[in-house]
C-alpha cells in the first residue's frame, strides 16, 4: 500500500507537468523515496569511513605544520575558531606551530563526517596541548573548531611535561556488551555537565569506580601530587559528591557533535562560566573548607572526551582556554 501510494503520487506530478517529463519524475521519485525511508543513504558524510577520517585531519595537520593552505581540501565557505573566535584558514596557530609530539589521540564518527584530536604541539618551541574537531563532507573539510591551551600565565596548565602518548583507553573499541546507543551517550556526557554546573553534591551521571579525569594535560583525580588541591586525591564521584565546583556557575552552548560508538566516545564541546561570586568553597561534609580560584567574572571555552562504558563515565580529557565573560559562541 505505501509503494502504491508513492507511485501514484509520481504519476500526478507527471500529468501536471508534461514538459518536464522525465527530469521532474526523477527528482520527485528520488524525494519521495527519501520521505518514505525507501531510498539508500547517499550522504557524503557517511562516504567517508574511519580510515578517511583520520587521513583528512592528518592532511590537514600537515598543512598546517608546513604553513600550506593549499595542502588542505577546504569546502569555499569553510568555517574555522581557534579558541572560540573565528577566523580565516592559516591564522592563529598555522603562524606559530613549529612541531609536534607523539600524543596523536584521534577519534572519529563516520556517520556524521566528523573526526577530532588531540596533539601536543610546539609554538618557536613552547609547548601546547591542542584539541580539534574537523567536518567533512564531499571530500572536503567543511568545519575546524581549535582550543589550545596555552603557557600564558602561572596556571598549572597545560601539564605536558612527559606528555607523550595517549591514555591506551581511548584507542580501545568497547566490548558490544558494553555498548549504549548513540542518545544515551550524549546524555550521560550531558548529565556530567549538569553534575559541574553549580555542582552542589548531587550526581546526574554516573561514574564508574576508577574513573579518571584529565585537564589540559593534568590528572586532576586521584592524584595526590597537585600541591594544596586535596581534591585532586579523590575519584570523578567522591569529588562531585563533595560539591567541590559550585563556583562553575554556566555550561552553556553545549554540543554534541562527534559520537564515536564504535570505541564508546563523546565529544563534548561547550562554554563554562564564572561569576566570581562564589569564593569561599564548604565541602558537602560540612567541615572542609577550600576557596575558588575564580575570584573574578571569567569563562572558558572547551573541547571535552568522555570514554562511556556501559551507563557510565570511565575516563574524561578535557581542553580548554580563557575567554571573555560571557562571550558568546560562534557555533
Amino acid at each position: 500500500m505505501q509503494d502504491q501510494t508513492m507511485i501514484s503520487r509520481v504519476r500526478f506530478l507527471r500529468l501536471v507537468t508534461p514538459l518536464a517529463g522525465h527530469l521532474l519524475s526523477a527528482l520527485a521519485l528520488s524525494l519521495l523515496l527519501a520521505k518514505e525511508g525507501l531510498a539508500q543513504s547517499s550522504s557524503p558524510a557517511i562516504a567517508c569511513d574511519r580510515e578517511c577520517l583520520y587521513a583528512m585531519a592528518a592532511q590537514w595537520f600537515d598543512g598546517m605544520l608546513k604553513g600550506d593552505v593549499s595542502r588542505v581540501p577546504l569546502a569555499a565557505d569553510v568555517k574555522f575558531t581557534e579558541n572560540g573566535v573565528q577566523m580565516r584558514v592559516g591564522d592563529g596557530l598555522w603562524n606559530t606551530i613549529d612541531g609536534r609530539r607523539n600524543y596523536n589521540l584521534r577519534i572519529a564518527d563516520p556517520s556524521q563526517g566528523e573526526v577530532a584530536l588531540v596533539e601536543v604541539v610546539t609554538e618557536h618551541g613552547t609547548p601546547a596541548i591542542m584539541a580539534a574537531r574537523l567536518k567533512v563532507a564531499d571530500g572536503k573539510i567543511t568545519e575546524i573548531e581549535t582550543v589550545l591551551s596555552r603557557r600564558v600565565d602561572t596556571s598549572p596548565f597545560p601539564a605536558t611535561d612527559g606528555l607523550e602518548k595517549s591514555h591506551p583507553l581511548w584507542a580501545e573499541a568497547m566490548p558490544a556488551d558494553k555498548r549504549v546507543r548513540r542518545e544515551r551517550m550524549i546524555s550521560i556526557a550531558d548529565g556530567y555537565f549538569d553534575t559541574l554546573q553549580q555542582n552542589d553534591g548531587t550526581l546526574f551521571t554516573h561514574f564508574t569506580d576508577d574513573c579518571d579525569r584529565v585537564e589540559n594535560g593534568l590528572l586532576t583525580t586521584n592524584n595526590p601530587n597537585i600541591p594544596n588541591y586535596d581534591i585532586a586525591k579523590m575519584g570523578c564521584a567522591e569529588q562531585f559528591r563533595l560539591g567541590q565546583y559550585i563556583y562553575d556557575d554556566r555550561l552553556r552552548d553545549r554540543r554534541f557533535p562527534l559520537v564515536d560508538e564504535e570505541n564508546g566516545i563523546v565529544l563534548a564541546a561547550a562554554l563554562m562560566d564564572h561569576s566570581g561570586k562564589i569564593v569561599d568553597v564548604t565541602w558537602t561534609d560540612g567541615k572542609t573548607k577550600t576557596k575558588s580560584v575564580f575570584f573574578y567574572p571569567h569563562s572558558f571555552v572547551l573541547l571535552e572526551l568522555f570514554k562511556i562504558e556501559g551507563n557510565a563515565i570511565k575516563r574524561v580529557e578535557a581542553v580548554f582556554a580563557s575567554m571573555p565573560y560571557n562571550m558568546p559562541s560562534v557555533w
